[in-house]
């Protein structure tokens, strides 16, 4: 049995590994390649033209205008989420102080904790669809209706170029909140609760209990959460092409490098440069997660 372990791990492991080098490694490697080419969708051998589509694309407005919205939903998406996520979560398992003992959540908890993972199950074309009546720019649409009711004018979430991001943005936390509400519940539940117990003994508030308790127990998670909901940023696509106006509008206020690959692609047939703006992609999000994960390090807390 030992002279037969190797191959046998080895056999074990060849039909996975060959699976994941030809759908994953493999469509990387050949979108690098499309990259340095003008491929057009159609010819069978693409020319080879090296860097020239990164050379266009440091020259391309628009292109740095989806990164500079990246960046802002790099901020606000993952920065607001949490601290919703967490502000729920800790009202839904500690807020409601000491009970018989225990302690416990605000009244009606678990139909809350229901309720905000509703969005969740809804697919993004729903999500999108069901915005689209929210901000709908007349008095049929929800948020304008209800202005047009107190005697104020419509506003046009989608179609002003100051705010149709931050529309954008506004639904990405509405459609993650629910998620992330649960995964923080799930950590504060980890929790030994003798710890708030001892904390309230000590004549610790809610406050001094969030921030001095479980906040840092949570550490982890809130790393994990951050990293995914900075990816999340990055794949706005859905959300844009299904809300925004004319595909990232007006005028490019709500463009993302996933609208800008799509269009060239399968608008403007520029495969080569498509290619070209999803590699960027590609090493931005790398980055971003390399950083926040060796910014945000620091020392486990061992319950």
């Amino acid at each position: 049995m030992r002279y037969g372990r190797y191959p046998f791990i080895v056999g074990f492991l060849a039909a996975p590994v060959a699976i994941y080098v030809t759908f994953v490694i493999a469509p990387y490697a050949q979108a690098f390649y499309l990259a340095m080419t003008n491929w057009r969708g159609v010819s069978a051998n693409p020319k080879f033209i090296g860097l020239q589509n990164f050379e266009r694309l440091l020259q391309d407005d628009i292109f740095w205008k989806a990164v500079r919205h990246h960046g802002l939903l790099l901020l606000a998406v993952p920065l607001i989420t949490i601290a919703i996520a967490l502000f729920f979560a800790f009202m839904l398992n500690v807020g409601g102080g000491g009970r018989r003992g225990e302690m416990t959540g605000v009244w009606g908890s678990r139909f809350y904790r229901v309720v905000f993972f509703f969005p969740q199950v809804l697919a993004v074309v729903i999500v999108g669809v069901i915005f689209s009546r929210v901000y709908a720019p007349d008095d049929s649409g929800l948020l304008n209706g209800a202005l047009t009711a107190v005697g104020l004018e419509p506003v046009l979430f989608m179609a002003d170029p100051d705010i149709a991001l931050w529309s954008i943005v506004a639904v990405l936390i509405w459609q993650a909140v629910g998620f992330y509400v649960v995964l923080f519940s799930a950590g504060m539940s980890s929790v030994p609760k003798e710890i708030y117990e001892a904390a309230t003994i000590d004549g610790a508030n809610r406050t001094n209990m969030f921030f001095r308790v479980t906040l840092p127990l949570l550490w982890d998670t809130l790393q994990v959460a951050w990293v995914y909901l900075g990816i999340a940023a990055f794949d706005a696509f859905a959300i844009v092409q299904v809300l925004s106006v004319d595909q990232g509008g007006p005028d490019g206020a709500t463009t993302v490098l996933g609208m800008e690959i799509y269009r060239n692609a399968f608008s403007y047939s520029q495969f080569g440069y498509a290619s070209a703006m999803g590699v960027a992609l590609f090493f931005l999000t790398i980055t971003f997660a390399a950083l926040t994960l060796r910014v945000s390090k620091r020392e486990t807390i061992e319950l």
